[in-house]
């Protein structure tokens, strides 16, 4: 299963699968609750550059929500977008990625890497960590107990 807000992402993965009738691709809102129907169904839940979109609060419920999807054993990895430590930082990663600070996106609202990976020992993950890091991108996670 696949699902994102965007129309033109919605298109551009339905067309990509489109020989695949196992893959299933559903318009959804992070703001709004995952569907319950969706409680203990997956194995593994990957999300891309997605959840910095939502606000702090959010994220949090929907980590919850995430780890109540997953079956025993189930893996979550997120490719994300954090905060940097300083004003600095964020400028360095800015130029990195030639953004000038005008341009900067504003409907992201980041967060830093460590706050994320407590918040996630305490839903009840397991073995989370920071497993790469780059600047303000990073790939953290865990396991359902």
């Amino acid at each position: 299963m696949g699902l994102d807000f965007s129309e033109p992402m919605l298109e551009r993965t339905r067309n990509r699968f489109a020989d695949n009738d196992s893959m299933e691709i559903v318009k959804h809102d992070l703001n709004v609750p995952l569907p319950k129907s969706w409680v203990g169904r997956f194995d593994l839940v990957v999300s891309g550059l997605a959840i910095h979109h939502v606000v702090d609060e959010r994220k949090r419920v929907l980590y919850k929500e995430i780890f109540d999807v997953l079956t025993p054993k189930g893996v979550f990895l997120n490719l994300e977008h954090i905060s940097s430590g300083s004003e600095l930082l964020h400028q360095r990663f800015l130029a990195a990625i030639n953004t000038k600070p005008e341009d900067d996106d504003s409907s992201n609202k980041t967060l830093d890497v460590h706050s994320q990976l407590v918040w996630l020992r305490q839903i009840g993950f397991r073995d989370v960590d920071c497993f790469w890091k780059w600047l303000e991108i990073t790939l953290f996670g865990g396991t359902k107990a």
